[in-house]
């Protein structure tokens, strides 16, 4: 019987760290929104938002490009997957939700076609470990 209490305690015990860090997560992404967003990150990138899915556990990351970025030809997506994944590794701020398995998404907007995806990407536990 003692096993039994034990393991349901443990258990109960890891979702309720779970959820803890699930909340955190979304806290920290509204709060971060509202109170910095939107930010010029330089003369043609736009950060419009960072938000938290509880169902994925990913972190995404919203962007508006601006000017001369504003168009699909002047993107590399090799180039920009490996620039932000070597971003997502060096992250130390989010060390706590790279440890539980956490994703980050990245999608950049068209400034002049708000609807229009110019590049989006994933990373996952198995980019970044």
């Amino acid at each position: 019987m003692k096993k039994y209490v034990l393991f349901f305690v443990t258990l109960l015990a890891m979702t309720a760290c779970q959820e803890g860090l699930e909340e955190k997560a979304a806290k920290e992404a509204s709060t971060y929104t509202r109170k910095n967003c939107p930010v010029a990150l330089s003369s043609t990138i736009v950060l419009d938002s960072m938000t938290f899915d509880k169902g994925t556990h990913t972190f995404g990351y919203h962007y508006t490009m601006r000017g001369e970025m504003d168009t699909e030809s002047a993107i590399e997506p090799d180039r920009m997957r490996q620039q932000l994944l070597d971003g997502v590794k060096n992250m130390t701020a989010a060390k706590a939700y790279m440890d539980k398995g956490y994703g980050f998404r990245y999608v950049y907007h068209s400034e002049k076609e708000p609807a229009k995806v110019l590049f989006e990407t994933l990373f996952t536990e198995e980019d970044y470990k």
